[in-house]
């Protein structure tokens, strides 16, 4: 019996689930906005809104436990200095989930999962300078 068992497995095993997640949550964090499926999207949602409702305690104990579930500094600080900052009066519902058709190679359903009131600059944004390496030759 399943009683109470809850979420999905999206055909993977227990470790690649989450690492998937704190991939998708850190990819999420980063840029506010990011296209997945609906089911990857809709099992995502409460890791996110658990993580900000963590950074909006604060504290070193809750700061650890995040990064326990994050393992991304950078995104870690940006969870604690802005996001949480800017969610100080929400009382949850820090995401929305908006569908986004069918992939066209496999028909999956797609969907875009972003933060409320985002930063649209956010999106896109690169996480440091990039250097272009010239061809010795040219």
């Amino acid at each position: 019996m399943r009683h109470r068992v809850g979420g999905r497995k999206l055909q993977r095993t227990s470790s690649h689930r989450i690492a998937l997640f704190r991939n998708q949550a850190a990819a999420l964090i980063k840029h506010e906005q990011i296209l997945t499926t609906v089911a990857k999207a809709k099992e995502l949602r409460p890791y996110v809104e658990k993580l900000v409702t963590l950074a909006k305690k604060g504290g070193l104990s809750n700061r650890r436990l995040a990064h326990s579930r994050l393992l991304d500094d950078a995104q870690l600080v940006k969870l604690f200095d802005v996001i949480a900052v800017r969610y100080a009066d929400r009382n949850g519902g820090y995401t929305r989930i908006i569908k986004a058709g069918i992939r066209s190679s496999d028909a999956a359903s797609m969907a875009v999962i972003e933060f409320v009131d985002r930063d649209t600059s956010a999106k896109g944004q690169d996480s440091g300078p990039v250097e272009v390496l010239e061809d010795e030759a040219a």
